[in-house]
């Protein structure tokens, strides 16, 4: 293509001007060849020593966040069951099959109890292996099985290690994407330093250790520096088919972990597909890409056993096309992910605010936008400031690159070449993710993740980088290339000092902290359940606590936290009638259509002030039953007085009409346990 050539004359205008000329260059033989072998070893021994400071990095990484959730909990202290009770909401959901597994008579009969399920969804046998992303779970515990570990390292340690070596690879990741892209190890210092001391932006592994996200996002940095380095001119052949399969598995594990991996990808197809329609980025390379994406989703979809979520994703409606997009959504019915949609209208304005599982989503306040102090945090760290600084040249340059290519003056392609040099093709898909990952950041709190991370990156490329500096120089007509290298180092530099100068006491200090996991009434209602309750009984209540209901002491569940699935989410919200205006017959009826033996109800659910009027539980519920919320406010016009009080409080007066259907038979400050009437 016409692009191609392009580029390589800006790249041989790019040689040409750091060249020496002919005249000086005049050299005999022997001197060309030491200088040459001077060379080569110099490139040896930065790459090393950049190599080494990047594993180090990680290490570092890895025993610095498990240090700080040992500090936090004093977790080899306590007690099993408060340890798993420290896996909170769905963290405790998925670990409970790694340990289901471990516990299993044997890998085949464990294997057989996930597909065959009928423990965690009362009354109804699913397959996990098909619902769930748990596989890292399945693979781990059988690692742990046939390891001669097991004298050494308990089941859990061996568990949370893992999440904290991923860690590792994580910030390894992102420090060789920012090198590949300045050409320095020096930025991926940076960058590993600033996820570090941005760590409460960046990442949230050391107090929720099994969520999905701390599984994929490692894998999903991999592939972020595969792509960045496919994307460099000059490969072999036999680097590219390499690094293709590097894609590849990178793709494919992050797929298989989180169950958003479609949303993800979708947004990264984005950012290859706008470059690429500007002729940014070489077409075959990310024809190759799209290719990996669909057959690593396809993949995770035949090993969860052709879930529809998957075959009917955005993701592959937009690489596939749309015409067949549309013959395949039409085929299936999909509704395991119609609740994001419906969030996002909502979000947005665009449907109905009453639907009880969006507004579920939207009174979460990590649902919410991104709060506008975050970008106060990031700038202590100057890593904002430095972004907006690397940010704001990139998409001049790929605004005029842009014009130029859409342009076909030559007076303008002679005007932008400057501009193309600074725009490679790694560098373009870069920005163009950076930018979409962070319009999904202001949109979605907990999405941040995505984000900050990869502007560590993003940033300390900008730092450290020949081509913008050349261009900020030259702008303000200040450039020769000795000034360009001593602040191309210069500056990093002084970032690094500054940033250890300010938050090194402060890590330490957090290091030497010490804390306790104290969770008396959790600890004592798991007690009572294993020791009061057959194994057979089925537990209702909120989906929080439920997964640790099941986690803890193994009893059937009516329902759960992971809710992707229309039939869980319809039961759900029948579930949670116990904290809405309802008759003790109606909800006597409700759960024992679920196969309830005993109902947990939480005194922080119905007596909740945490959100404000209108976000509580209570008033999501009476709001979808057409009541008027508790409290002073306004109520929607059409919205009527409930005929009976609330369940949740009326219960605990013992009245008749409630002890004929459920008698208490545990209580503590924050829990309160009834058993329900078995009538003919």
């Amino acid at each position: 293509m016409t692009t191609v050539r392009q580029r390589r004359g800006g790249k041989v205008t790019e040689a040409a001007e750091h060249q020496p000329s002919e005249e000086k260059n005049v050299k005999s033989d022997g001197k060309v060849l030491s200088d040459h072998t001077g060379g080569k070893l110099w490139n040896i021994l930065s790459l090393t020593l950049g190599g080494i400071v990047a594993i180090g990095l990680g290490l570092l990484t890895s025993v610095y966040v498990a240090t700080l959730h040992e500090n936090d909990l004093w977790f080899s202290n306590i007690k099993e069951v408060e340890r798993e009770i420290s896996f909170r909401t769905e963290c405790g959901l998925y670990y409970s099959y790694y340990k289901q597994m471990i516990q299993a008579a044997s890998i085949q009969q464990g294997l057989h109890a996930l597909v065959y399920d009928n423990k965690t969804e009362s009354v109804r046998t699913i397959n996990i292996l098909e619902r769930m992303n748990v596989y890292q779970e399945v693979f781990l515990s059988i690692l742990y099985r046939i390891l001669p570990i097991k004298q050494y390292l308990e089941p859990v340690y061996f568990y949370i290690y893992t999440l904290f070596g991923l860690q590792a690879v994580y910030v390894i990741a992102l420090y060789v994407t920012s090198w590949l892209l300045s050409g320095t190890w020096l930025s991926g210092l940076l960058a590993a330093c600033w996820y570090i001391t941005n760590r409460i932006h960046t990442t949230r592994v050391e107090f929720t250790i099994p969520l999905r996200e701390n599984w994929a996002l490692p894998f999903f940095a991999v592939q972020i520096a595969a792509i960045t380095y496919l994307l460099r001119t000059h490969l072999q052949p036999a680097q590219e088919r390499l690094t293709l399969l590097a894609v590849f598995i990178a793709t494919f594990l992050f797929s298989l972990t989180w169950q958003f991996n479609q949303f993800m990808m979708l947004i990264q197809a984005l950012a290859l597909f706008i470059p690429d329609c500007f002729d940014m980025l070489p077409t075959a390379k990310v024809t190759w890409l799209y290719i990996i994406q669909i057959s690593g989703l396809l993949l995770v979809c035949v090993l969860q056993f052709f879930n529809s979520m998957i075959l009917g994703s955005l993701l592959i409606s937009f690489n596939a096309s749309i015409l067949i997009a549309r013959a395949i959504q039409k085929s299936l019915n999909l509704e395991s992910d119609e609740h994001i949609f419906k969030f996002l209208k909502a979000k947005f304005g665009f449907g109905a605010t009453r639907d009880f599982d969006a507004n579920l989503y939207l009174c979460e306040e990590a649902f919410g936008l991104l709060p506008l102090n975050t970008f106060s945090r990031l700038s202590d760290t100057l890593l904002f400031y430095v972004y907006i600084f690397s940010l704001f040249p990139m998409t001049v340059a790929a605004l005029i690159v842009a014009f130029r290519n859409l342009s076909g003056s030559n007076q303008v392609q002679e005007k932008a070449e400057e501009y193309t040099i600074i725009l490679k093709p790694d560098a373009a898909y870069n920005l163009i993710h950076t930018v979409l990952f962070g319009c999904l950041a202001l949109s979605t709190m907990r999405m941040k993740y995505l984000w900050t991370s990869h502007m560590c990156v993003f940033a300390s490329f900008g730092l450290c980088s020949t081509e913008v500096w050349r261009l900020i120089l030259k702008c303000v007509h200040l450039y020769t290339s000795q000034r360009t290298q001593v602040i191309k180092y210069s500056i990093p530099i002084i970032t690094l000092l500054y940033i250890s100068y300010k938050f090194w006491p402060g890590i330490m200090d957090e290091l030497s902290e010490l804390r306790e996991f104290y969770d008396p009434d959790t600890v004592e209602l798991m007690n009572w359940i294993k020791s009061n309750t057959p194994n057979t009984a089925v537990f209702a209540g909120s989906m929080q606590l439920l997964a640790g209901v099941k986690l803890c002491t193994g009893r059937t569940l009516t329902n759960h936290p992971h809710y992707e699935d229309k039939h869980l989410r319809e039961r759900t919200k029948q579930i949670y009638q116990i904290y809405a205006k309802r008759s003790p017959e109606d909800v006597y009826r409700i759960l024992r259509s679920f196969g309830t033996d005993y109902v947990i109800l939480e005194d922080s659910i119905c007596y909740e002030r945490r959100h404000s009027r209108g976000c509580r539980l209570r008033d999501l519920l009476d709001i979808a039953n057409g009541h008027i919320m508790d409290g002073l406010g306004e109520n929607e016009p059409d919205l009527k007085p409930s005929l009976y009080p609330r369940f949740c409080e009326e219960i605990k007066k013992n009245l008749p009409s409630y002890t004929l259907h459920f008698t208490r038979v545990f209580q503590n400050k924050t829990f309160h346990v009834y058993k329900l009437a078995k009538h003919k």
